[in-house]
């Protein structure tokens, strides 16, 4: 595994703890939920529904989400656990939506080129 700069270092473990806390509240609710790391090595939890689908539960730091698709539906304030908490339930009791999990993707330059225009 790579060495990760301080800053980076100091943001993994802000992820992992956003993700444990979100885990303990989602299991306490009978979610189950598993802190893991991902293929690109980023910490999620694996977050199962009711129809015992997995879907991964990410933090997006620059926008303070948690998030498990790419869709407006998809992403849910981290500041708040509680009602974080309550949606990503909410999502999982009814089922994550059919398909694949969307990654969500910002290009920061995409944004800076339209606010220049």
């Amino acid at each position: 595994m790579e060495q990760l700069r301080p800053v980076q270092k100091r943001q993994r473990e802000y992820q992992e703890q956003l993700l444990t806390e979100l885990r303990d509240e989602l299991e306490q609710r009978g979610i189950t939920a598993v802190l893991i790391v991902d293929e690109k090595n980023r910490p999620a939890l694996d977050v199962t529904d009711s129809r015992l689908r997995p879907r991964r539960v990410y933090v997006h730091l620059a926008f303070l989400w948690f998030y498990w698709g790419d869709q407006h539906d998809e992403r849910v304030s981290c500041l708040r656990l509680l009602p974080a908490a309550d949606r990503i339930e909410k999502a999982a009791r009814e089922g994550w939506h059919e398909g694949e999990q969307g990654e969500l993707g910002i290009d920061l330059a995409k944004i800076l080129d339209a606010h220049r225009s």
